[in-house]
């Protein structure tokens, strides 16, 4: 299911969020759809996207791409993880998985070697190592995006709707989450030299979300999502300095 809730900043939507689903905060995830700084004459404003994890989300996919930092990365939160190296599988449900995935890519035409390369709590990641990555990760990542949410259905099918699949190849989620952060400045900057605002590339919504955050505590800069569907853009936009 998807719900909206507004908050004064990031925090505060979320725990609103958390007390109205009767949820704690890691049993859903959050999309920033706006986000304003506060003024001396202006009340900040955050608005937030929840989507609670649940059979018909995967099914629809609108949670496709958002997921947790991968270990070995700062979190777009600042929190640290501990670096992960490939784990032997521990349950049918995980070598049912992997089985999957190699079929999968293989039947693309690839071979390729799969394996677990971290375990959280409602959260499995999958390496894939073949020769043929860019054509595994694809452009702008949307290969091995869609081969992650036919990942997270056939997760569903095995009654498994409660793990969230992340999908890897060469670091390319961490690599795509240090480029994210780069934009997101190099965009601010822009904007503050201009006085335009500037429009981002269409992003899933853990990418948006990236960009909302890092710019969240630039006291001149806001930012938007637009647009409808999976891949929105986000708009970076000069509100003057306090």
């Amino acid at each position: 299911m998807v719900y909206e809730f507004e908050g004064k900043t990031e925090r505060e939507a979320i725990e609103e969020a958390a007390s109205q689903l009767g949820l704690e905060t890691d049993e859903f995830d959050v999309e920033i759809m706006e986000n304003q700084t506060g003024s001396l004459f202006k009340k900040g404003k955050v608005r937030i996207r929840v989507h609670t994890h649940g059979p018909e989300e995967s099914e629809e996919g609108d949670d496709a791409g958002q997921m947790g930092p991968l270990p070995g990365v700062t979190s777009a939160e600042g929190e640290p993880r501990e670096p992960s190296v490939p784990l032997v599988p521990n349950d049918e449900f995980e070598l049912k998985m992997i089985d999957w995935v190699k079929v999968v890519v293989e039947k693309m035409g690839y071979p390729a070697k799969v394996s677990v390369l971290f375990r959280e709590e409602k959260k499995i990641g999958l390496k894939i190592e073949t020769d043929n990555t860019a054509m595994i990760i694809g452009k702008k990542g949307k290969n091995i995006d869609a081969l992650q949410l036919l990942a997270n259905v056939y997760a569903g099918r095995l009654g498994r709707e409660d793990v969230k699949i992340i999908l890897d190849s060469e670091n390319y989620r961490i690599r795509r989450e240090e480029s994210l952060v780069r934009i997101a400045y190099e965009s601010a900057e822009q904007v503050r030299k201009t006085g335009r605002s500037v429009l981002l590339e269409p992003m899933n919504p853990f990418e948006r979300r990236i960009i909302h955050t890092t710019l969240n505590d630039i006291v001149d800069i806001e930012t938007k999502s637009e647009g409808d569907g999976l891949y929105k853009q986000v708009r970076v936009m000069f509100r003057g300095r306090k």
